[in-house]
């Protein structure tokens, strides 16, 4: 071997392992200071105790802003997947005028007009709504937000689904309820799994928009309590945020295994007719 050639891939590695090591710190960090008696910013071996998920489980809003969590997450998951279903059944099957154009677009202005740059109008339109200090609220800002990129992915899983499905359908007089309810649907299941997870997912650690729409702190998601959580000197209490932690990246891993294991996460369509 050429010397130059083993120096560039002693780099590779060494950049690879500096990477690795980069993101498993604050893993370590999450799996070790819950159950470490005396908690810091560094990782190290504990002193075990479950102390810790005492005094977070007796916080008076910890576990509230977890289930205020789950509410406006799956409100926004079935909502963003019910409506992308309808939606991109629609633009497949339906020969409109500039349909692709209006996909690429709705696609195009919900990637450059970032939430933050909307969050004034969006803030604006909620208040004159009535929805501010509202957790539905802050699910139809969210599920408008991520509906125009859900359409555009499950789009890929209904063109996949062979149309001849739906013509023999039709031949024992089903309606394009039924085809879709019966035929499509089931078949991009794999899809719809995606996109419920993948909204779930952007709506569980989103934490700008109920910042910035929720006041009473008895309805904040655990994104946002996540940043209250101090001691009675104002510093940042360490004996409550890891285990916080802890049981907020729960809910993500276990449902992305649950979906994994059974339809697994594709963003195409695998069915040829």
């Amino acid at each position: 071997m050429r010397p130059g050639y083993v120096v560039r891939r002693i780099g590779f590695y060494v950049l690879i392992c500096a990477i690795t090591l980069f993101f498993a710190v604050p893993m370590l960090w999450i799996a070790s200071a819950p159950f470490d008696a005396s908690p810091g910013l560094g990782v190290h071996w504990p002193d075990w105790t479950l102390e810790n998920f005492r005094k977070t489980l007796d916080h008076p809003y910890a576990m509230h802003s977890m289930v205020n969590s789950l509410l406006i997450c799956v409100t926004t998951a079935v909502a963003v997947t019910a409506f992308a279903a309808l939606a991109s059944y629609a633009l497949s099957r339906v020969r409109i005028p500039g349909r692709d154009a209006l996909l690429y677009g709705l696609l195009l202005l919900s990637s450059v007009v970032t939430g933050t740059a909307a969050m004034v109008p969006i803030f604006v339109m909620m208040f004159q709504l009535g929805l501010i200090d509202s957790r539905f609220g802050v699910a139809l800002v969210m599920t408008g937000g991520l509906l125009p990129a859900a359409i555009f992915i499950l789009k890929d899983f209904v063109d996949a689904v062979p149309k001849s499905y739906e013509e023999s359908a039709r031949v024992f007089g089903a309606s394009t309820g039924q085809i879709l309810r019966d035929v499509v649907l089931p078949v991009a299941r794999p899809g719809l799994a995606t996109i419920m997870v993948w909204a779930f997912v952007n709506s569980w650690g989103n934490f700008l928009v109920p910042f910035l729409l929720i006041r009473s702190i008895d309805k904040q998601p655990g994104a946002v309590l996540m940043q209250t959580l101090t001691d009675e000197g104002g510093s940042v209490n360490l004996q409550v945020l890891p285990v916080f932690s802890l049981l907020f990246s729960i809910p993500v891993v276990v449902l992305y295994l649950l979906v994994n294991s059974r339809y697994g996460f594709r963003f195409h369509g695998g069915i040829k007719s």
